[in-house]
Protein backbone atom coordinates (compact mmCIF):
# COMPACT_ATOMS: atom_id res chain seq x y z
CA UNK A 1 0.00 0.00 0.00
CA UNK A 2 1.21 3.98 -0.72
CA UNK A 3 1.94 6.03 2.07
CA UNK A 4 -1.10 8.05 1.20
CA UNK A 5 -3.52 9.20 3.65
CA UNK A 6 -6.86 7.82 2.13
CA UNK A 7 -10.35 9.76 2.61
CA UNK A 8 -12.52 7.26 3.03
CA UNK A 9 -16.28 7.72 3.22
CA UNK A 10 -18.45 3.86 5.16
CA UNK A 11 -22.07 4.09 3.90
CA UNK A 12 -23.90 1.20 5.95
CA UNK A 13 -27.34 0.87 6.89
CA UNK A 14 -26.20 -0.15 10.85
CA UNK A 15 -23.58 0.30 12.05
CA UNK A 16 -22.32 -1.16 16.06
CA UNK A 17 -22.75 0.60 18.58
CA UNK A 18 -25.59 2.52 17.17
CA UNK A 19 -28.01 0.34 15.28
CA UNK A 20 -27.62 -3.73 14.75
CA UNK A 21 -28.94 -6.56 13.69
CA UNK A 22 -26.10 -8.47 12.49
CA UNK A 23 -22.64 -9.00 11.61
CA UNK A 24 -23.06 -6.16 9.13
CA UNK A 25 -22.85 -3.07 12.20
CA UNK A 26 -19.94 -5.12 14.28
CA UNK A 27 -17.76 -4.85 10.76
CA UNK A 28 -18.87 -1.05 10.01
CA UNK A 29 -18.43 -0.21 13.86
CA UNK A 30 -14.57 -1.70 13.81
CA UNK A 31 -13.41 -1.63 10.73
CA UNK A 32 -13.66 2.45 10.44
CA UNK A 33 -11.24 2.49 13.83
CA UNK A 34 -8.64 0.18 12.23
CA UNK A 35 -8.00 2.64 9.42
CA UNK A 36 -8.54 5.76 11.10
CA UNK A 37 -5.56 3.91 13.95
CA UNK A 38 -3.83 3.76 10.86
CA UNK A 39 -3.93 7.22 9.84
CA UNK A 40 -6.78 7.22 7.35
CA UNK A 41 -9.57 9.98 7.34
CA UNK A 42 -12.51 7.81 7.52
CA UNK A 43 -15.99 8.50 8.06
CA UNK A 44 -19.14 6.79 9.22
CA UNK A 45 -22.60 7.38 7.55
CA UNK A 46 -25.95 5.57 8.47
CA UNK A 47 -29.67 6.20 8.57
CA UNK A 48 -30.92 7.93 12.08
CA UNK A 49 -32.94 5.34 12.99
CA UNK A 50 -35.70 5.95 15.74
CA UNK A 51 -33.87 4.12 18.47
CA UNK A 52 -30.98 6.39 17.93
CA UNK A 53 -30.67 9.17 20.43
CA UNK A 54 -27.31 10.92 19.82
CA UNK A 55 -26.35 13.18 17.01
CA UNK A 56 -25.99 17.13 16.74
CA UNK A 57 -27.40 19.26 13.80
CA UNK A 58 -24.88 19.51 10.95
CA UNK A 59 -27.14 20.89 8.12
CA UNK A 60 -30.31 20.15 5.87
CA UNK A 61 -30.99 19.88 2.30
CA UNK A 62 -33.68 18.99 0.12
CA UNK A 63 -33.36 15.25 -1.44
CA UNK A 64 -35.48 14.59 -4.96
CA UNK A 65 -37.39 11.27 -4.67
CA UNK A 66 -39.90 10.41 -6.92
CA UNK A 67 -40.76 14.05 -8.34
CA UNK A 68 -41.14 15.46 -5.15
CA UNK A 69 -38.94 16.93 -2.29
CA UNK A 70 -38.06 15.50 1.08
CA UNK A 71 -35.77 16.73 3.66
CA UNK A 72 -32.21 15.50 4.62
CA UNK A 73 -31.31 16.52 7.94
CA UNK A 74 -27.24 15.34 8.54
CA UNK A 75 -26.45 14.76 12.13
CA UNK A 76 -23.01 14.32 13.52
CA UNK A 77 -21.24 12.65 16.37
CA UNK A 78 -17.84 10.65 16.80
CA UNK A 79 -16.38 7.53 17.71
CA UNK A 80 -13.41 8.10 19.84
CA UNK A 81 -10.73 5.95 21.11
CA UNK A 82 -6.85 5.93 22.32
CA UNK A 83 -5.46 6.04 18.87
CA UNK A 84 -8.37 6.56 16.49
CA UNK A 85 -11.34 9.32 15.69
CA UNK A 86 -14.12 8.03 13.86
CA UNK A 87 -16.62 11.24 12.92
CA UNK A 88 -20.20 9.56 12.09
CA UNK A 89 -22.34 10.94 10.63
CA UNK A 90 -26.94 10.14 10.50
CA UNK A 91 -29.28 10.75 8.00
CA UNK A 92 -32.26 12.17 9.64
CA UNK A 93 -35.57 11.75 8.34
CA UNK A 94 -38.64 11.85 10.24
CA UNK A 95 -40.71 9.71 7.04
CA UNK A 96 -38.32 6.68 6.43
CA UNK A 97 -36.29 6.50 9.82
CA UNK A 98 -38.16 6.78 12.67
CA UNK A 99 -40.03 3.70 13.10
CA UNK A 100 -39.82 0.78 15.64
CA UNK A 101 -37.26 -1.82 14.15
CA UNK A 102 -34.91 -1.18 10.92
CA UNK A 103 -36.14 -3.39 8.33
CA UNK A 104 -39.28 -4.94 7.31
CA UNK A 105 -41.06 -2.50 5.84
CA UNK A 106 -43.76 -2.57 2.56
CA UNK A 107 -41.19 1.10 1.17
CA UNK A 108 -37.86 -0.16 1.52
CA UNK A 109 -36.80 0.96 -1.87
CA UNK A 110 -38.22 4.33 -1.11
CA UNK A 111 -36.32 4.76 2.23
CA UNK A 112 -33.06 2.95 1.09
CA UNK A 113 -33.20 5.16 -2.03
CA UNK A 114 -33.76 8.04 -0.30
CA UNK A 115 -30.86 7.05 2.14
CA UNK A 116 -27.94 6.81 -1.14
CA UNK A 117 -29.30 9.32 -2.14
CA UNK A 118 -28.91 11.84 0.79
CA UNK A 119 -25.19 10.40 0.97
CA UNK A 120 -24.06 12.08 -1.78
CA UNK A 121 -26.21 15.24 -1.52
CA UNK A 122 -24.27 15.28 1.90
CA UNK A 123 -20.76 15.42 0.61
CA UNK A 124 -20.58 18.80 -0.51
CA UNK A 125 -22.47 20.16 1.95
CA UNK A 126 -20.06 19.27 4.59
CA UNK A 127 -17.10 20.19 2.74
CA UNK A 128 -15.82 16.38 2.35
CA UNK A 129 -14.74 15.04 -0.83
CA UNK A 130 -13.64 11.20 -0.36
CA UNK A 131 -10.55 9.48 -2.66
CA UNK A 132 -13.28 6.19 -2.06
CA UNK A 133 -16.51 5.08 -0.52
CA UNK A 134 -17.00 2.36 0.90
CA UNK A 135 -20.78 0.99 0.40
CA UNK A 136 -22.07 -2.26 2.11
CA UNK A 137 -25.03 -4.36 0.65
CA UNK A 138 -27.91 -3.92 -0.88
CA UNK A 139 -29.21 -0.75 1.05
CA UNK A 140 -25.97 1.01 -0.45
CA UNK A 141 -26.22 -0.44 -4.19
CA UNK A 142 -27.25 2.75 -5.37
CA UNK A 143 -24.20 4.67 -4.57
CA UNK A 144 -21.88 3.61 -7.13
CA UNK A 145 -25.07 3.16 -9.92
CA UNK A 146 -25.89 7.09 -9.03
CA UNK A 147 -22.22 7.98 -8.95
CA UNK A 148 -21.80 6.26 -12.79
CA UNK A 149 -25.54 7.45 -13.92
CA UNK A 150 -26.31 10.75 -12.51
CA UNK A 151 -23.14 12.37 -11.42
CA UNK A 152 -20.29 10.59 -14.06
CA UNK A 153 -20.05 14.35 -15.24
CA UNK A 154 -20.05 16.59 -12.35
CA UNK A 155 -16.29 17.03 -11.23
CA UNK A 156 -17.29 17.06 -7.29
CA UNK A 157 -18.06 13.13 -7.95
CA UNK A 158 -15.65 12.25 -10.75
CA UNK A 159 -12.79 11.19 -8.89
CA UNK A 160 -14.52 9.12 -6.27
CA UNK A 161 -14.22 5.62 -6.30
CA UNK A 162 -16.04 3.08 -4.81
CA UNK A 163 -15.73 -0.60 -3.25
CA UNK A 164 -19.35 -2.80 -2.39
CA UNK A 165 -18.85 -5.11 0.01
CA UNK A 166 -21.42 -8.35 -0.10
CA UNK A 167 -22.01 -9.16 3.55
CA UNK A 168 -24.63 -11.82 2.73
CA UNK A 169 -25.59 -12.35 -1.29
CA UNK A 170 -28.92 -13.92 0.11
CA UNK A 171 -30.38 -10.24 0.76
CA UNK A 172 -30.18 -8.78 -2.43
CA UNK A 173 -33.27 -5.69 -1.51
CA UNK A 174 -35.50 -6.77 -5.19
CA UNK A 175 -38.47 -4.48 -5.55
CA UNK A 176 -40.80 -4.33 -8.50
CA UNK A 177 -40.07 -2.69 -12.01
CA UNK A 178 -41.86 0.56 -11.12
CA UNK A 179 -38.80 1.01 -8.35
CA UNK A 180 -37.38 2.39 -11.72
CA UNK A 181 -38.88 5.51 -11.78
CA UNK A 182 -38.50 5.88 -8.27
CA UNK A 183 -34.87 5.89 -8.63
CA UNK A 184 -34.89 8.76 -11.72
CA UNK A 185 -33.61 5.80 -14.01
CA UNK A 186 -35.80 5.22 -17.47
CA UNK A 187 -36.75 2.03 -18.80
CA UNK A 188 -33.41 1.53 -21.02
CA UNK A 189 -32.13 0.28 -17.80
CA UNK A 190 -34.21 -2.39 -17.45
CA UNK A 191 -32.92 -5.04 -18.80
CA UNK A 192 -30.60 -8.33 -17.83
CA UNK A 193 -27.56 -6.62 -18.50
CA UNK A 194 -28.14 -3.47 -16.36
CA UNK A 195 -31.05 -3.17 -13.32
CA UNK A 196 -33.74 -6.09 -14.46
CA UNK A 197 -34.01 -9.16 -11.79
CA UNK A 198 -35.86 -12.06 -13.34
CA UNK A 199 -38.58 -9.54 -13.43
CA UNK A 200 -37.63 -6.81 -11.00
CA UNK A 201 -35.68 -4.86 -10.17
CA UNK A 202 -32.00 -5.70 -7.67
CA UNK A 203 -30.67 -2.88 -5.78
CA UNK A 204 -27.69 -5.00 -4.90
CA UNK A 205 -27.14 -5.97 -8.76
CA UNK A 206 -26.73 -2.11 -9.23
CA UNK A 207 -24.08 -2.81 -6.39
CA UNK A 208 -22.42 -5.03 -8.47
CA UNK A 209 -22.23 -3.74 -11.77
CA UNK A 210 -21.16 -0.21 -10.97
CA UNK A 211 -18.80 -0.18 -8.20
CA UNK A 212 -15.20 -0.27 -9.23
CA UNK A 213 -14.20 -2.99 -7.20
CA UNK A 214 -16.48 -5.69 -5.30
CA UNK A 215 -15.41 -7.68 -2.19
CA UNK A 216 -16.53 -10.28 -0.11
CA UNK A 217 -15.91 -11.39 3.94
CA UNK A 218 -13.90 -13.94 3.41
CA UNK A 219 -11.73 -15.66 0.38
CA UNK A 220 -13.25 -18.50 0.56
CA UNK A 221 -16.96 -16.51 0.03
CA UNK A 222 -15.86 -15.02 -2.90
CA UNK A 223 -15.24 -18.52 -4.88
CA UNK A 224 -18.33 -19.90 -3.46
CA UNK A 225 -20.84 -17.10 -4.93
CA UNK A 226 -19.15 -17.52 -8.68
CA UNK A 227 -21.15 -21.03 -8.52
CA UNK A 228 -24.58 -21.56 -8.83
CA UNK A 229 -24.82 -23.35 -5.50
CA UNK A 230 -23.85 -19.86 -3.38
CA UNK A 231 -24.13 -17.83 -6.28
CA UNK A 232 -28.28 -16.66 -5.88
CA UNK A 233 -28.81 -16.46 -9.43
CA UNK A 234 -26.10 -13.82 -9.34
CA UNK A 235 -22.85 -15.90 -10.38
CA UNK A 236 -23.08 -15.06 -13.86
CA UNK A 237 -22.15 -11.32 -12.96
CA UNK A 238 -19.87 -12.16 -10.34
CA UNK A 239 -17.72 -14.74 -13.02
CA UNK A 240 -18.18 -11.83 -15.33
CA UNK A 241 -16.52 -9.20 -12.58
CA UNK A 242 -14.51 -12.06 -11.30
CA UNK A 243 -10.99 -10.00 -11.90
CA UNK A 244 -12.81 -7.19 -9.61
CA UNK A 245 -14.31 -9.42 -6.77
CA UNK A 246 -11.61 -9.83 -3.62
CA UNK A 247 -12.14 -11.91 -0.90
CA UNK A 248 -10.93 -10.10 3.13
CA UNK A 249 -11.71 -12.03 6.07
CA UNK A 250 -13.39 -9.70 8.74
CA UNK A 251 -11.37 -9.39 11.68
CA UNK A 252 -13.11 -8.90 15.56
CA UNK A 253 -12.77 -5.74 17.74
CA UNK A 254 -10.39 -7.16 20.30
CA UNK A 255 -10.98 -4.31 22.37
CA UNK A 256 -14.31 -5.46 22.88
CA UNK A 257 -13.80 -8.96 22.86
CA UNK A 258 -11.49 -9.18 25.66
CA UNK A 259 -11.53 -12.68 27.87
CA UNK A 260 -8.83 -10.35 29.91
CA UNK A 261 -10.87 -7.45 30.50
CA UNK A 262 -14.33 -8.09 29.77
CA UNK A 263 -16.68 -6.36 32.44
CA UNK A 264 -19.49 -8.88 31.45
CA UNK A 265 -18.26 -12.13 32.10
CA UNK A 266 -18.06 -13.91 35.83
CA UNK A 267 -14.08 -14.18 35.91
CA UNK A 268 -11.49 -12.92 33.71
CA UNK A 269 -8.88 -14.58 32.49
CA UNK A 270 -6.02 -14.99 29.82
CA UNK A 271 -3.82 -17.61 27.94
CA UNK A 272 -1.37 -17.49 30.76
CA UNK A 273 -4.61 -18.08 32.84
CA UNK A 274 -6.81 -20.25 30.89
CA UNK A 275 -7.50 -22.25 33.82
CA UNK A 276 -9.50 -19.56 35.20
CA UNK A 277 -12.26 -19.40 32.32
CA UNK A 278 -14.07 -22.82 34.23
CA UNK A 279 -15.47 -20.45 36.56
CA UNK A 280 -17.29 -18.86 33.78
CA UNK A 281 -18.49 -21.78 33.07
CA UNK A 282 -20.20 -22.35 36.58
CA UNK A 283 -21.35 -18.81 36.68
CA UNK A 284 -23.04 -19.29 33.63
CA UNK A 285 -24.90 -22.83 34.62
CA UNK A 286 -26.55 -20.48 37.45
CA UNK A 287 -27.68 -17.88 35.65
CA UNK A 288 -28.90 -20.18 33.41
CA UNK A 289 -30.48 -22.60 35.62
CA UNK A 290 -28.45 -25.73 34.92
CA UNK A 291 -27.12 -28.12 37.39
CA UNK A 292 -23.02 -26.66 38.23
CA UNK A 293 -21.68 -29.93 37.16
CA UNK A 294 -18.83 -30.55 34.85
CA UNK A 295 -20.40 -31.69 32.09
CA UNK A 296 -19.33 -30.25 28.35
CA UNK A 297 -20.96 -27.09 27.48
CA UNK A 298 -22.25 -26.94 23.99
CA UNK A 299 -23.37 -22.67 23.22
CA UNK A 300 -24.93 -21.67 20.03
CA UNK A 301 -25.18 -17.31 19.37
CA UNK A 302 -27.17 -16.93 16.08
CA UNK A 303 -29.89 -15.27 14.55
CA UNK A 304 -32.67 -18.29 13.94
CA UNK A 305 -32.26 -19.04 10.43
CA UNK A 306 -32.31 -21.58 7.95
CA UNK A 307 -28.92 -20.37 6.88
CA UNK A 308 -27.26 -21.33 10.45
CA UNK A 309 -27.87 -24.93 10.14
CA UNK A 310 -30.12 -25.09 13.01
CA UNK A 311 -32.28 -27.68 11.19
CA UNK A 312 -29.06 -29.98 11.77
CA UNK A 313 -28.52 -29.09 14.89
CA UNK A 314 -32.76 -30.08 15.84
CA UNK A 315 -32.05 -33.14 13.62
CA UNK A 316 -29.16 -34.49 15.88
CA UNK A 317 -30.62 -33.24 19.49
CA UNK A 318 -31.55 -36.10 21.26
CA UNK A 319 -28.63 -38.13 20.32
CA UNK A 320 -26.58 -34.93 21.44
CA UNK A 321 -28.20 -34.84 24.87
CA UNK A 322 -27.74 -38.86 25.02
CA UNK A 323 -23.76 -37.90 25.17
CA UNK A 324 -24.66 -35.55 28.57
CA UNK A 325 -23.79 -32.69 27.40
CA UNK A 326 -25.69 -29.15 28.28
CA UNK A 327 -26.69 -26.93 25.67
CA UNK A 328 -27.33 -23.08 25.87
CA UNK A 329 -28.82 -21.09 22.96
CA UNK A 330 -29.10 -17.56 22.58
CA UNK A 331 -30.58 -15.95 19.71
CA UNK A 332 -33.47 -14.78 17.96
CA UNK A 333 -35.06 -15.16 14.71
CA UNK A 334 -37.99 -17.52 12.63
CA UNK A 335 -41.00 -18.50 14.72
CA UNK A 336 -40.73 -21.58 13.71
CA UNK A 337 -36.96 -21.95 15.44
CA UNK A 338 -38.03 -20.14 18.38
CA UNK A 339 -40.78 -22.36 19.09
CA UNK A 340 -38.88 -25.58 18.37
CA UNK A 341 -36.47 -24.52 21.12
CA UNK A 342 -38.21 -23.88 23.69
CA UNK A 343 -40.09 -27.23 23.10
CA UNK A 344 -36.68 -29.07 23.44
CA UNK A 345 -35.61 -26.85 26.62
CA UNK A 346 -39.07 -28.43 27.93
CA UNK A 347 -38.28 -31.78 26.79
CA UNK A 348 -34.54 -31.67 28.37
CA UNK A 349 -34.95 -29.17 31.06
CA UNK A 350 -31.74 -29.93 33.34
CA UNK A 351 -29.47 -29.83 29.95
CA UNK A 352 -30.79 -27.27 27.85
CA UNK A 353 -31.14 -23.55 28.28
CA UNK A 354 -32.80 -21.03 25.65
CA UNK A 355 -32.72 -17.02 25.90
CA UNK A 356 -34.76 -15.86 22.91
CA UNK A 357 -33.87 -12.32 22.23
CA UNK A 358 -30.57 -10.10 21.73
CA UNK A 359 -28.51 -9.76 24.93
CA UNK A 360 -24.83 -8.94 23.74
CA UNK A 361 -23.86 -9.19 27.76
CA UNK A 362 -25.33 -12.42 27.72
CA UNK A 363 -23.51 -13.50 24.59
CA UNK A 364 -20.14 -12.79 25.88
CA UNK A 365 -21.12 -14.34 29.04
CA UNK A 366 -21.84 -17.62 27.63
CA UNK A 367 -18.33 -17.16 24.81
CA UNK A 368 -16.56 -17.01 28.25
CA UNK A 369 -18.40 -19.97 29.72
CA UNK A 370 -19.09 -22.00 26.97
CA UNK A 371 -16.50 -25.49 25.94
CA UNK A 372 -17.90 -25.31 22.65
CA UNK A 373 -19.33 -23.18 19.96
CA UNK A 374 -21.71 -24.90 17.50
CA UNK A 375 -21.42 -23.11 14.19
CA UNK A 376 -22.76 -25.57 11.45
CA UNK A 377 -23.93 -23.32 8.68
CA UNK A 378 -25.54 -24.21 5.43
CA UNK A 379 -23.45 -21.11 3.94
CA UNK A 380 -21.40 -18.33 5.63
CA UNK A 381 -19.73 -15.55 4.32
CA UNK A 382 -17.39 -15.07 6.97
CA UNK A 383 -19.21 -15.28 10.52
CA UNK A 384 -17.99 -13.35 13.47
CA UNK A 385 -19.40 -16.07 16.31
CA UNK A 386 -16.80 -19.09 15.78
CA UNK A 387 -13.85 -15.19 15.80
CA UNK A 388 -15.46 -14.49 19.20
CA UNK A 389 -15.05 -17.89 20.31
CA UNK A 390 -11.48 -18.00 19.68
CA UNK A 391 -11.06 -15.45 21.35
CA UNK A 392 -12.22 -16.77 24.70
CA UNK A 393 -11.02 -20.07 24.27
CA UNK A 394 -14.21 -21.77 23.67
CA UNK A 395 -13.63 -24.27 20.93
CA UNK A 396 -15.70 -23.83 17.72
CA UNK A 397 -17.15 -26.59 15.77
CA UNK A 398 -18.22 -25.53 12.44
CA UNK A 399 -18.79 -26.98 8.97
CA UNK A 400 -16.06 -25.98 6.51
CA UNK A 401 -17.56 -23.38 4.39
CA UNK A 402 -17.12 -20.24 3.11
CA UNK A 403 -15.31 -18.01 6.22
CA UNK A 404 -15.75 -21.13 8.78
CA UNK A 405 -13.72 -22.83 6.40
CA UNK A 406 -10.94 -19.93 5.73
CA UNK A 407 -10.76 -18.88 9.94
CA UNK A 408 -10.74 -22.67 11.71
CA UNK A 409 -8.27 -24.92 11.09
CA UNK A 410 -9.51 -28.81 12.68
CA UNK A 411 -7.74 -30.24 15.05
CA UNK A 412 -5.28 -32.72 14.63
CA UNK A 413 -4.24 -35.32 17.13
CA UNK A 414 -0.60 -36.08 15.60
CA UNK A 415 0.36 -32.61 15.00
CA UNK A 416 -1.62 -30.96 17.88
CA UNK A 417 -2.42 -28.08 15.41
CA UNK A 418 -5.43 -26.69 15.02
CA UNK A 419 -8.01 -24.71 16.59
CA UNK A 420 -11.68 -26.34 16.37
CA UNK A 421 -13.09 -29.11 14.81
CA UNK A 422 -14.83 -29.14 10.87
CA UNK A 423 -16.73 -31.08 9.03
CA UNK A 424 -17.85 -31.04 5.13
CA UNK A 425 -21.03 -32.04 3.77
CA UNK A 426 -24.45 -30.78 5.05
CA UNK A 427 -25.41 -33.41 7.18
CA UNK A 428 -27.05 -34.31 10.57
CA UNK A 429 -25.03 -37.38 10.59
CA UNK A 430 -21.38 -35.74 9.82
CA UNK A 431 -22.69 -33.34 12.33
CA UNK A 432 -22.90 -35.18 15.08
CA UNK A 433 -20.02 -37.70 14.50
CA UNK A 434 -17.92 -34.42 14.44
CA UNK A 435 -19.41 -33.13 17.97
CA UNK A 436 -18.18 -36.51 19.54
CA UNK A 437 -15.00 -36.39 18.19
CA UNK A 438 -14.56 -33.15 19.79
CA UNK A 439 -16.46 -34.79 23.01
CA UNK A 440 -13.74 -37.66 23.07
CA UNK A 441 -11.07 -35.27 23.28
CA UNK A 442 -12.14 -33.00 25.72
CA UNK A 443 -13.86 -36.30 28.03
CA UNK A 444 -10.21 -38.57 27.52
CA UNK A 445 -7.65 -36.00 26.76
CA UNK A 446 -7.48 -32.76 28.78
CA UNK A 447 -4.37 -32.14 27.78
CA UNK A 448 -4.71 -32.16 24.09
CA UNK A 449 -8.06 -30.35 24.82
CA UNK A 450 -6.15 -27.51 26.80
CA UNK A 451 -3.63 -27.46 23.71
CA UNK A 452 -6.92 -26.65 21.21
CA UNK A 453 -7.57 -23.74 23.72
CA UNK A 454 -4.14 -22.44 23.40
CA UNK A 455 -4.45 -22.51 19.70
CA UNK A 456 -7.72 -20.78 19.62
CA UNK A 457 -6.68 -17.87 21.65
CA UNK A 458 -3.48 -17.34 19.65
CA UNK A 459 -5.68 -17.11 16.65
CA UNK A 460 -5.06 -13.68 15.63
CA UNK A 461 -8.44 -12.37 13.63
CA UNK A 462 -8.00 -8.62 14.97
CA UNK A 463 -9.01 -5.76 12.74
CA UNK A 464 -5.29 -5.04 12.29
CA UNK A 465 -4.48 -7.27 8.55
CA UNK A 466 -7.92 -6.87 7.36
CA UNK A 467 -7.73 -3.20 7.46
CA UNK A 468 -4.43 -3.16 5.78
CA UNK A 469 -6.10 -5.27 2.86
CA UNK A 470 -9.22 -2.97 2.67
CA UNK A 471 -6.87 -0.23 2.17
CA UNK A 472 -4.93 -1.84 -0.50
CA UNK A 473 -8.51 -2.84 -2.35
CA UNK A 474 -9.46 1.54 -1.79
CA UNK A 475 -6.01 2.09 -4.06
CA UNK A 476 -7.46 -0.16 -6.69
CA UNK A 477 -11.09 1.29 -6.57
CA UNK A 478 -9.27 4.36 -7.27
CA UNK A 479 -6.99 3.65 -9.54
CA UNK A 480 -9.95 2.12 -12.05
CA UNK A 481 -12.19 4.70 -11.48
CA UNK A 482 -9.41 7.19 -12.51
CA UNK A 483 -8.79 5.08 -15.47
CA UNK A 484 -12.20 4.98 -16.61
CA UNK A 485 -12.88 8.49 -16.77
CA UNK A 486 -8.74 9.07 -18.27
CA UNK A 487 -10.38 6.51 -21.10
CA UNK A 488 -13.60 8.54 -21.23
CA UNK A 489 -12.41 12.12 -21.83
Amino acid sequence: MSDKRLKILFASSEVSPYAKTGGLADVAGSLPKALAAMGHDVRVVLPKYKQINVGNYLTDFPVEIDHHLETGIIRETKLTGKDYEVPVYFIDNYKYFYRDGIYGFDDEAERYNFFCKAVLGMLPRIDFQPHVIHCNDWQCGLIPLSLKTKYVDNIFYQKIGTVFTIHNLQYQGIFPRNTLRLIGLGDEYFTPERLEFYGNVSFIKAGLLYADIINTVSNNYALEIQTPEFGERLDGLLRKRAQDLYGIVNGIDYEEFDPANDPFIYQKYSIETIDLKKKNKSGLQKEMDLPIEDKPLIAVVSRLVDQKGLDLISGIFEQMMGCGVQFVLLGTGSDYYQKLFLELKVKYPKQTAIYLGFNPDLAKKIYAGADMFLMPSRFEPCGLGQLVSLRYGTIPIVRAVGGLADTIQDYDEKTGKGNGFSFGPYDKTALLETIKRALRIYSEHPDRWRRIMVNAMKSDFSWGRSAEEYAQLYEKAIHKNLSTIYRAV
